[in-house]
């Protein structure tokens, strides 16, 4: 099966107002995707799979190649529907395929790698690259959708069975390494977007009572009334009015992580409410024990503080 280019001026030009970002084509594959039975060359329809791949990496990794341009790029992008079996995990597929699990990921929206089931059919594409989607529903798909803004792609419409998917590709494309850890979900994102460091973790003197004491958390000085935001998924365990602290916020998180947040000028979050990663919990104030306007930021588990820096520098990629 091979892509066709879709030329209705119209329809590429709706979509392109859907997706607010730079297209060179549009290609669109109909519902009727191969079928891999099995990830093994015995399989005929994977065998062909794998030589789709082999023939469109050219396009991709061989720039001086008079055959990579867009409309080339746009033919030579095949998707195949896979059903997994229960051993299999994105990793074995993706090393199976010869394609980045980043590519699997993002064409079938899949958020963390907590979320991959085996029990749901997978989309495979036999070209590397990340497919950017126009209505995002993730942390991950808005970091994607907003980092990768300026970058030209190939605009695909993917019709599959009662599905229809319109999605930004971006040929050769692969997470960096603050999208490898939102897909991981190994860390933290920063409870603030931007920010400034004012006073560290462990001991420090006080700046209210000029007192040597532990800092069991950091100090993010920001404009007041700006937004905070959960730092990772959880249950709003605490929350009230404290003389040291001010209006703080506490969440429990998976793996006996709890964050705390404090000196707020306003809480938006209700005890006992479920959180997602970056939902607004509450505003940057200078209730409690403060100089000015900051947000105190605390990590602990299994009861005891850890170092947050540590973890946002490690989010931040640096």
């Amino acid at each position: 099966m091979r892509t066709i280019i879709h030329a209705g001026f119209l329809v590429s030009f709706i979509i392109f107002l859907f997706f607010s970002l730079p297209f060179v084509t549009a290609n669109e594959i109909n519902s009727s995707l191969p079928l891999i039975q099995r990830l093994n060359i015995r399989d005929t329809v994977f065998a062909q799979f794998i030589s789709d791949v082999q023939a469109s990496r050219r396009y991709v990794f061989n720039s001086r190649d008079s055959r990579n341009t867009p409309e080339n790029i746009a033919q030579a992008l095949t998707i195949y529907e896979y059903y997994p079996e229960p051993s299999d995990t994105l990793l074995t597929i993706a090393a199976r395929c010869n394609i980045p699990y980043s590519s699997i990921v993002t064409l079938n929206r899949i958020s963390t790698s907590g979320d991959f089931s085996p029990d749901t059919p997978l989309l495979l594409p036999s070209m590397p690259g990340i497919f950017i989607h126009p209505d995002p529903e993730s942390e991950l798909e808005m970091l994607l959708s907003s980092s990768r803004e300026e970058q030209e792609g190939v605009l695909i419409n993917i019709s599959h069975g009662l599905t229809r998917i319109y999605c930004l590709f971006l040929p050769g494309a692969d997470f960096n390494p603050t999208e490898r850890i939102f897909f991981l979900n190994r860390g933290f994102i920063f409870p603030l977007r931007n920010f400034s460091i004012t006073s560290a973790f462990g001991l420090r003197r006080n700046p209210v009572t000029g007192n040597i004491t532990h800092h069991q958390g950091i100090d993010l000085a920001a404009p007041e009334n700006t937004p905070v935001y959960a730092v990772r998924d959880g249950t709003v365990s605490e929350l009230g009015d404290d003389p040291i602290l001010g209006r703080y916020i506490i969440i429990n998180h998976n793996d006996n992580w709890v964050s705390l947040y404090g000196h707020l000028s306003r809480i938006d979050v209700a005890l006992n409410q479920r959180v997602n990663s970056g939902t607004v919990i509450g505003r940057v104030g200078t209730t409690g024990q403060s100089t000015g306007p900051h947000l105190h930021f605390e990590l602990r588990r299994h009861g005891v503080s850890q170092n947050p820096e540590r973890l946002l520098r490690l989010f931040q990629g640096n």
